[in-house]
């Protein structure tokens, strides 16, 4: 695979155009699923920044995402999920994307090469030693992800690289380098199909993985979600019910006495004050008894 790997031509792209909407259809998805088998190998990169991520994070720092175009809402997308799915602030989770909001309407490339913006987002982000960033790039090679990245090493943090070319600049110069090595595209050149799809399955288990060793994930239910609508109140209230063993309406008068914080609603449910609770939480660096059963 060549330095160009993400521009080179796929083997089902002769003819591309000529097939039934099925056989498109087939050829599409099959090219998607390759392109996430490739994330499989990465497995033992995306165990390194996890466990970075989860230093960084407990010791007050912030794990920011850094991209432009299709691999910069790869990043826009994980980010934002982290708050509701997990409670992490998003100060800690802050992003960093190529021509700012304005962009998420409209993509242009230009935004990309330009250095400049690069340079105030990482000040704007307020990266420093200690921080862990996140930074996607298709080809490895985009100006200002590779911009980002130094500006973000020379102030201290870790990089973590997500490119889908192996060799490239920006898996050289991350401290933690993530290869997807995903190919050809079958649209030549549209990163947004295969290589993204990787990217966006690496950030959901990198994150995920994360999320769990915080301790906001007990059993698989997410214990530190933010209750903010109708959906997540009610999901709040199965989730105390469920791990504690006891009644709906208990878990909501438990939800009552923590303010709607799913974790101590859990413990008080089974008992304790939700001073004692809280205190048990904090001993505990945030996780739930293991002991915990439904």
């Amino acid at each position: 695979m060549t330095a160009q790997s993400t521009e080179a031509r796929h083997p089902a792209s002769a003819g591309f155009h000529a097939l039934t909407d099925a056989q498109a259809l087939s050829t599409l998805l099959d090219a998607q699923m390759s392109a996430l088998t490739a994330v499989r190998a990465a497995f033992p990169a995306l165990e390194q920044a996890a466990a970075r991520s989860v230093d960084v994070l407990r010791a007050g720092g912030k794990m920011a995402y850094a991209g432009a175009g299709s691999s910069g809402l790869m990043a826009l997308a994980d980010s934002l999920e982290l708050a509701g799915t997990f409670g992490i602030a998003p100060d800690r989770t802050p992003l960093m994307f190529a021509g700012g909001a304005a962009a998420l309407l409209h993509l242009t490339g230009a935004v990309e090469d330009d250095p400049e913006l690069a340079r105030a987002d990482v000040v704007q982000a307020g990266i420093g030693a200690g921080d862990v960033v996140l930074c996607l790039s298709a080809s490895g090679t985009t100006p200002y992800t590779l911009v980002v990245a130094r500006e973000a090493a020379a102030c201290g943090a870790t990089i973590v690289g997500f490119a889908n070319v192996a060799g490239s600049a920006l898996l050289d110069l991350a401290d933690i380098p993530v290869l997807l090595d995903t190919g050809p595209e079958v649209v030549s050149g549209s990163t947004r199909m295969g290589a993204a799809t990787a990217q966006k399955a690496a950030l959901n288990l990198l994150s995920a993985l994360v999320g769990v060793r915080l301790g906001h994930v007990h059993d698989g239910y997410m214990v530190s979600l933010i209750a903010d609508n109708a959906k997540l109140v009610d999901r709040a209230a199965r989730i105390v019910a469920d791990i504690s063993g006891v009644s709906r309406a208990m878990a909501e008068a438990a939800l009552a006495q923590t303010g709607g914080a799913v974790k101590p609603a859990i413990l008080v449910a089974r008992g304790q004050s939700p001073a004692e609770a809280k205190a048990a939480l904090a001993e505990s660096g945030g996780h739930l008894p293991a002991t915990l059963t439904r």
